[in-house]
Formats: C-alpha cells, sequence, structure tokens
C-alpha cells in the first residue's frame, strides 16, 4: 500500500516528465523515427521502467506470502504492449511499448530477455549440488522421468481434446502446439522449489534431494524434447512430412551433445577452476565464468540445441568447484538486474485480448488443473517405489508441480518461433501462475511437522556439529572475524551463505564448512572430515588472541599513540555539518556550575540533569556503564576538557549534556591537567548512531580559544552562545584577544554547533 509522500514523488515525477517528453518529442522530430539513436532511447526508458515496475509487483506479492516472481509476471503483463504500453503518450505517439511485428515487443528488448535467460539458467547449473543429485540420482531420475512422461502426455492429450475449441479444427497427438503444450507442462521450477525447502530447513531431506535431483532431470529432458519438438516443427513447416529419421537423428545428437558436454564440463571442471582462479580476483573470475557460460551457450544454440542448456551445463560443471558460491555471490547483483526483466518480459508477451476468450480461458483453467495432477501422480507415485510412504511421496510430487521460470522459457522460444499462437501462450502464462501459486502453501503444510516420510528409517550421512564457548560475545565476534581470514589464507574461498543469521561458508574443492556466531559461541557444521581442521584452525586463532592479550597487558601509553585529538583545521565545510543530529537528538541540558569534586560525582551530577529531563529510562544502569566506560580508559582529553560516554540499554536514542567546573576535577587527562568542560554522551546499545562521530567532532570544536570562552560563562544561555559559534555572548575571557577573522576565530566559529543538540532548560 502506498504512502502518501511516495504517492506525492510519483505525481511531482509525473508532472516534471511530462514537459521533458514534450521536449524529446520536438527534438526527434528531425530524426527518422527507425534511427539507432530512437530505438536505444526508447530501449533506455523501457529497461528503466521495467526495472521499477517488476521491483514493485514482487514487493507487492511478496507482502501477500506470495512468490516474488508472480509479482514480475503481472508488472509485464500491465505495462506491457497489449495493455497500457499502447496508449500514446506526449513524446511518443505509439505508447512506451509500442506492438512489434512477431512475437509482440522489440528485438533489443527480446535481446536483454534471452541474455537474462541464460544467466538464469547458468545460476540454477550452480546451485545444483552434484553429490546429492548423484547419491539420489537412482530415486531423483526415476522421479523425474515419471513427472516428465506423466505431464508431457496429459499436456498434449487434453490439448488434443480442447483443439475444436482452440484451433477451430482437431488437432493429432503430433501437432506442434499440441506438442509445445505437452513440453511446457514438463519443466519444473527448481528455484522457487528449492526457496520453499530452504525456508523450512528440508533441502537436505530424502525427499528434498529427492525433489532437486528430479527437477534436475526433469528439466534437462524436458530441453531436449523442447529441441525434438523444435524439429519437428520445422520439418512440418517446410515440407509439411515429417522425417521421423531425421527427428531421431536430432534427438540423439541432442542427449550425446548433451552428455559428452556435461561429462566433459564435469571431468575438467577442476581445470577449468584453475584456469579462472590465475585471475585472482573475485569479480574478475565471477565475469569470465559468465563469458564462458555465454560463449558455450551461442555454441550450443548453433548447433541446433536451445541456448539454456549450453549456460546450464556451464554452472553443473563449476557447481562442484569451489568457485561455485563466489561466482554466484558476484553475480547477484547482474541477476538481480536481469532476471526480473525476464519475468516482466515474459508478461508482456501475454494478449489479453486472446485470454478474454471464453475457450481459452476455460481451457487454460482445466489445462493447469492437468498439469499438477500429472506431477502428483507422475512423480509421487514412482517416489513409492523408493522407500518413501503416502505422505513422502505427496511431497515429492507437490515439490514438483511448480513450473515457474523454465516452463516461461520453453513457451517464450516457442512463441518465437511461431510455434505457439498469442493464445496459446497466454495458457502457457496462465498455468505458471496457477501452479506457481497453488504449489508453495501446499508444500509447505506437507512439511509441517516432524513425521517421517520414508516407510524405513536410514542413515542419511547429515553433517557434523561442534560448537566452541567463548567468555564473551564480543570475543565470540573477534574470532569469527579472525577465522575467515585465517581459512582465507589457507585457500579457501569465504562467503556469506546467510545475512540475517551471520552463515558463512568456507570452501575448497570437496571440502565445505559452514560458520555462524550465537551469542557467545561459534557453532561449525561440517563433515566429520572437516571437524580436525575446524578445531586446528580456532587453536590457531586462540593462540593469537592470547598474544594480543598478553600484549595488551603492558603499558600503554595512549598519549603518544593518539596524540592531540585537536587538529587545527576547523569544521568549515556546511555540507559535512552534522545537521541531522538535530533530527535524532532530543532537548539537551547545560549546566554552567557542577558541584561535584571527583570524577564518580561529576559523572552522577550530569547523568541526573538527563534523568531529570526524560532522557534516561535507568539511571542505574546507565551510571554502572559509565562508570565502566572510565575503567577501561580515562575519557579525559587535552586543554581541560572530558567527553564521558557510553553505550547502554538506558536510552532509547543519542543523547548529549555539557557542564562545566571551572576549578577543575581530576579526570586522569591525556594531557594529566584538571577536567573542567564535560561533555557527556549516552548512546542505544546495538543500535546505529553517530557515536564516535559525535564525540570526534566535538574535540574538533572545543579549541583551547573556545574552551576559555566557555569557562566564563555564568548562565545556561551564554554557554548555548559559546557553543553555537556566537561572538555576542556577553562574556569576555582574559585570553580573547584574537583579531576578527583570525584562525582561531573561524575555528571558534565554525558550522558543526553543540548547541544544535543542546537546550537552556537551566538558566
Amino acid at each position: 500500500m502506498f504512502k502518501f509522500p511516495r504517492l506525492i514523488t510519483l505525481l511531482v515525477l509525473s508532472v516534471l516528465l511530462t514537459p521533458l517528453s514534450l521536449f524529446a518529442s520536438q527534438a526527434g522530430q528531425g530524426a527518422s523515427g527507425a534511427s539507432m539513436t530512437h530505438s536505444m532511447m526508447l530501449l533506455v526508458i523501457q529497461l528503466g521502467l521495467l526495472l521499477f515496475a517488476t521491483k514493485l509487483g514482487n514487493s507487492l506479492f511478496e507482502r501477500f506470502k506470495l512468490p516474488g516472481v508472480l509479482g514480475e509476471l503481472c508488472a509485464g503483463m500491465v505495462i506491457g504492449p497489449f495493455l497500457l504500453g499502447k496508449f500514446p503518450l506526449p513524446g511518443f505517439p505509439q505508447g512506451l511499448f509500442p506492438l512489434a511485428e512477431g512475437i509482440g515487443v522489440s528485438p533489443e528488448l527480446y535481446g536483454f530477455c534471452a541474455v537474462a535467460s541464460i544467466i538464469l539458467l547458468f545460476m540454477v547449473g550452480l546451485e545444483t549440488d552434484i553429490q546429492q543429485f548423484l547419491k539420489y540420482s537412482i530415486a531423483g531420475s526415476a522421479v523425474g522421468i515419471g513427472g516428465v512422461a506423466a505431464s508431457f502426455v496429459a499436456g498434449d492429450l487434453i490439448t488434443v481434446l480442447f483443439s475444436r475449441y482452440l484451433f477451430g479444427h482437431t488437432a493429432g497427438f503430433m501437432d506442434p502446439q499440441c506438442l509445445f503444450l505437452g513440453v511446457v507442462s514438463t519443466a519444473t521450477s527448481v528455484g522457487i522449489t528449492a526457496r520453499i525447502l530452504t525456508e523450512k530447513r528440508k533441502l537436505d531431506s530424502p525427499e528434498g534431494v529427492t525433489i532437486l535431483a528430479g527437477a534436475v532431470v526433469d528439466d534437462v529432458l524436458g530441453i531436449i524434447m523442447l529441441t525434438l519438438v523444435l524439429g519437428i516443427t520445422a520439418a512440418s513447416r517446410t515440407s509439411g512430412v515429417v522425417d521421423w529419421g531425421h527427428i531421431a537423428v536430432i534427438g540423439l545428437k541432442a542427449v550425446g551433445i548433451w552428455l559428452l558436454a556435461t561429462v566433459a564440463g564435469l571431468i575438467f571442471s577442476r581445470h577449468i577452476s584453475t584456469m579462472l582462479k590465475r585471475f585472482r580476483g573475485k569479480s574478475s573470475i565471477a565475469v569470465m565464468a559468465l563469458g564462458l557460460a555465454l560463449i558455450l551457450a551461442g555454441l550450443f544454440e548453433q548447433a541446433g540445441l536451445a541456448m539454456i542448456i549450453g549456460a546450464y551445463i556451464m554452472g553443473l560443471s563449476l557447481s562442484r568447484t569451489d568457485l561455485a558460491h563466489v561466482i554466484q555471490e558476484r553475480l547477484m547483483p547482474i541477476y538481480v538486474f536481469l532476471v526480473p526483466i525476464f519475468f516482466g518480459v515474459m508478461g508482456m508477451l501475454v494478449d489479453f485480448s486472446k485470454l478474454g476468450n471464453k475457450n481459452v480461458l476455460i481451457f487454460g483453467l482445466v489445462y493447469s488443473l492437468v498439469a499438477i495432477v500429472a506431477k502428483i501422480i507422475g512423480s509421487g507415485g514412482v517416489a513409492l517405489l523408493f522407500n518413501f510412504n503416502l505422505r513422502g511421496s505427496a511431497r515429492v510430487g507437490m515439490g514438483m508441480v511448480p513450473r515457474g521460470e523454465v516452463a516461461l522459457i520453453v513457451a517464450g522460444i516457442g512463441l518465437a518461433a511461431r510455434a505457439l499462437t498469442p493464445d496459446v501462450f497466454g495458457v502457457a502464462i496462465l498455468m505458471t501462475i496457477v501452479t506457481t501459486v497453488a504449489a508453495p502453501p501446499m508444500l509447505v503444510k506437507l512439511f509441517s511437522g516432524s513425521a517421517s516420510g520414508l516407510r524405513k528409517k536410514t542413515e542419511e550421512g547429515r553433517q557434523e556439529s561442534i560448537r566452541f564457548a567463548f567468555p564473551s560475545a564480543t570475543i565470540a565476534r573477534w574470532v569469527f572475524r579472525k577465522l575467515q581470514d585465517v581459512f582465507q589464507g589457507e585457500g579457501f574461498f569465504v562467503h556469506s551463505l546467510e545475512h540475517e543469521r551471520g552463515i558463512v561458508q568456507v570452501r575448497r574443492d570437496v571440502d565445505v564448512i559452514n560458520m555462524w556466531p550465537e551469542a557467545e559461541d561459534i557453532v561449525f557444521s561440517s563433515k566429520a572430515r572437516e571437524l580436525p581442521l575446524v578445531k586446528t584452525a580456532v587453536m590457531e586463532v586462540l593462540a593469537e588472541l592470547k598474544g594480543t592479550i598478553q600484549t595488551l597487558q603492558e603499558p600503554v601509553d595512549v598519549a603518544t599513540v593518539v596524540g592531540d585529538l585537536h587538529v587545527e583545521e576547523a569544521i568549515t565545510d556546511k555540507k559535512t555539518a552534522p545537521a541531522n543530529f538535530t533530527r535524532s537528538l532530543s532537548q539537551q541540558i547545560v549546566c554552567p556550575s557542577l558541584n561535584a569534586t571527583d570524577k564518580p560525582g561529576i559523572l552522577a551530577e550530569i547523568l541526573d540533569l538527563l534523568v531529570s529531563a526524560g532522557h534516561v529510562n535507568d539511571r542505574e544502569t546507565a551510571l554502572k556503564d559509565l562508570l565502566r566506560r572510565e575503567e577501561s580508559m580515562s575519557t579525559g582529553l587535552q586543554h581541560g576538557v572530558a567527553i564521558p560516554h557510553a553505550k547502554t540499554t538506558a536510552v532509547d536514542h543519542l543523547v548529549c549534556a555539557v557542564g562545566l567546573k571551572p576549578e577543575g576535577v581530576e579526570f586522569a587527562a591525556l594531557d594529566g591537567e584538571p577536567s573542567t568542560i564535560f561533555v557527556m554522551t549516552l548512546s542505544p546499545e546495538g543500535a546505529a548512531t553517530p557515536h564516535i562521530q559525535f564525540m570526534s567532532e566535538i574535540s574538533q570544536v572545543l579549541t583551547p580559544e573556545c574552551c576559555d570562552t566557555l569557562l566564563g560563562c555564568r548562565t545556561a544561555r551564554q554557554m548555548l552562545a559559546v557553543l553555537g559559534g556566537s561572538k555576542s555572548t556577553g562574556v569576555t575571557p582574559a585570553s580573547e584577544r584574537e583579531e576578527p577573522g583570525s584562525e582561531s576565530a573561524a575555528r571558534t566559529s565554525g558550522s558543526f554547533r553543540i548547541s544544535d543538540y543542546l537546550t537552556s532548560d537551566l538558566v
């Protein structure tokens, strides 16, 4: 739901873009509408609109607990050439997405879509776990084959049954459109099912790995069948007679090239990995890997196979190397940019006028229902033969139901090859939406609870876990970060696996270790053979930590290390002045005459001012945190300035108070002199606040001259005037003899004003 400010922003942008589009229209009148410049201008605008629309659709659907990919698909439908995109606008008489000959969108935009499909399948290949696939290869292959066979036959036959209503004539089983709808119904979306299994933490369950293995076989067989159907379609269009010998050659060629390329990729994957590692930089490795995927995709297309097969094989080959997650991580920005464009363009190809046909709509719903039932029976029924009970087989069957991106790719290829008409393509889109929406909630329900899906429990060889406890969360976090450096130094690739839980994965060849922090502990998950490596790495880090602690026990001359915190240059750049603090800090207090005579008393007295103003929720906790901070190292600086501070749970936002003690109090300052000016800051623990930046800027503003003037103040109002940089304070300290415009005067009147964060509650 839009918030009011966002709606106002959109309206303002619309008002601003209208005259801009008029100007663009006038500027382009002297040039040909079909010029390269005009085409590129239109392409840039289309890409921008697609990005905004698909992201908005994704967010809206996820808010309603629906797959975001459906939102991207629907966004493309709405702004495409068959709906809003066809309406003329100032400067764009044919609309922003004019209807193009052929499939409906411009060749340039469809080119982006083709590249996006390659990246999508390349990433799917990278996500495939070869070891798990081989472990469950027999069951997974049988499940995949059963699902493909049942879905293809059911999809083809239901099209034949409805052919008179769709095409106006009775079609046979080998009719190209019937064959294509059969192939479209075979696809399984690995991404959608894998996301659900990950959220339910069932990815490594017997059902989970069987589903993934079956989905791999499912997609490969579907793509090979796509190649065969394309050959049949081409033969029917040219001669009208299908040469089955030629089709058999095409099938054997497709299978042979796929198997040969897959086996070669798996055999030479280590060599490819070694070659890529020569580029060293992770970004360079990822870009070169993507380049190989694009090249192989093009070669497969040249050989008469679909480009996505080549992209998938390259991803599958690299999935067994330690570069897999590195490539995924570095290519994710490209993936996030291009893949929504793919789904958006797929949505744009839907002709709503065709879906308005009652016969097409009825057939689409029946076709979708048949596609769901075929997968459950074909895949789930076969699973019963491999130690799965009814619950487990239902999980496997339902996990194979979502069609998603692969079905869209197959349907898009059919439309581009003119084997599918726009109305039949709309049926494929409808089926994709129905299966993708229906499957996730049913799959989640089937996986709820702890009931086993196996008739007889087997040893699954799960990964071992080991936990190391540390004295505090701070030490645990330090060790956690240091372990990543140690593993990286050992040649492992380190990458973030799950940001929310802080899970990090380190990989080198077949060695895979997951680790994450939990409060004062660090947890590792790996196979048993990696546990000695984990223990050794932890031992080395602890040895380094112990040496560091022993070094820190030696006396440290803080004044020598830190030096004078005040720099001679004033803060004069108003662009960097912390004006935003005024929105995060509420009323503050200043006091020109503190009564306490020692450090604890000063801290308590200034804290009481904040308490009385209602800025501190728990006085005792705040005082305890302040004293603990002073015990670790005094906050007394030079020139009589002290900045006592602490992070505490006793405040909700950064608060500040200033107090003066002209007589001075011993505060263990860096220069050994008594402290006379005290600026206390408290920040909420665990929240992002400009704590250190605020204290650093205070140390820059409180120059010796400013401090001398400040100590001459007798009221809070005078203090605020001095801290605000005002020269008309009524205070004339003995040391103030600078000429107007001198360097010290400039420092005093810098753009940073502590008074922005204070208020004269005491005058």
